[in-house]
């Protein structure tokens, strides 16, 4: 019963940096623990082999993280990591030596101007940590996902970086030229990069949206807050969308529920059944031309 190409959860919902591009963290900061990690991937392993340690918080700063990495391991799951990149250089064996760690995606619009890690230090540990990563075969993703944003300047975070992995210039010319043509490129075997304009988190606060609307949300992913609130989606950061409580009912009857089976059979449709997912800004680049 693998229904799910992936499942988020968030092992703490507190950060290191407060970036203009994040919607902010409104709960109180909490961490996760490991008895409840596992609790988690006991009910999460018939719907998944792949879990994404993501949604608010970085989690990197978990001090529990070694221990997460190795239960993941122990239920067989593949990680992949979401991280600011910051703390890279503290966590790197720990990372690099646990078997379950599939991918880490390093968002580089965290390198906003003003910002602390505005700075070539940023940038080498992040070269020194995926050029060691990708050589254990862990798949690394450098994300610039802030297209349309003030005062970022992409050229200069571009160019150091190459400079770091080493890359020519003739090799820089033509990953540009992926970039300009397709938004992405490979850097090197198992290193990508890849560039999107920036998104505008769902908010009650924002209009509905002109519909149809397409959503992955309960049909390849869903979400755990590190409450054990499951969330349709990763965007939901704040549990607007509350499906259950994973510490307090199981997993298949969430997922079975009234209100779970509403949003799939919404999605379905093109007709979404939550009032959040109609204020999606996200949702736009899964509209056109989805099957069900």
């Amino acid at each position: 019963m693998k229904k799910f190409s992936r499942i988020y959860i968030e092992i703490t919902n507190t950060c290191n940096l407060s970036c203009s591009f994040c919607i902010g963290n409104v709960r109180a900061p909490r961490l996760m623990g490991t008895d409840e990690f596992s609790q988690i991937l006991k009910q999460a392993k018939p719907y998944t082999n792949h879990i994404y340690l993501h949604v608010l918080g970085e989690p990197l700063m978990h001090p529990q993280l070694e221990q997460f990495l190795a239960i993941a391991h122990d239920f067989g799951m593949l990680v992949n990591i979401t991280t600011n990149g910051t703390m890279l250089g503290k966590t790197q064996d720990i990372l690099l030596y646990a078997p379950a760690l599939r991918k880490v995606s390093i968002s580089l619009h965290s390198m906003e101007p003003g910002s602390a890690y505005c700075t070539e230090k940023y940038l080498r540990d992040i070269a020194v940590f995926v050029t060691a990563a990708t050589a254990r075969r862990i798949f690394c993703e450098l994300r610039m996902w802030n297209l349309g944003a003030d005062g970022i300047d992409h050229e200069a975070m571009f160019v150091p970086l190459c400079r770091l992995l080493g890359l020519d210039q003739t090799t820089q010319e033509t990953i540009l030229a992926d970039i300009c043509e397709r938004g992405n490129a490979t850097l090197a075997p198992r290193l990508f990069l890849g560039k999107a304009a920036r998104f505008a988190w769902p908010s009650m606060e924002e209009p509905p949206m002109e519909q149809p609307l397409f959503c992955h949300g309960l049909r390849n992913q869903m979400a755990v807050l590190c409450d054990g609130t499951v969330v349709p989606c990763c965007l939901d950061s704040r549990g607007d969308i509350t499906l259950g409580n994973l510490f307090q009912t199981p997993l298949a009857e969430i997922l079975s529920g009234e209100r779970a089976l509403a949003l799939y059979q919404g999605f379905s449709i093109r007709q979404p059944s939550e009032a959040l997912c109609r204020r999606c800004g996200y949702a736009k680049r899964f509209s056109k031309n989805q099957s069900v």
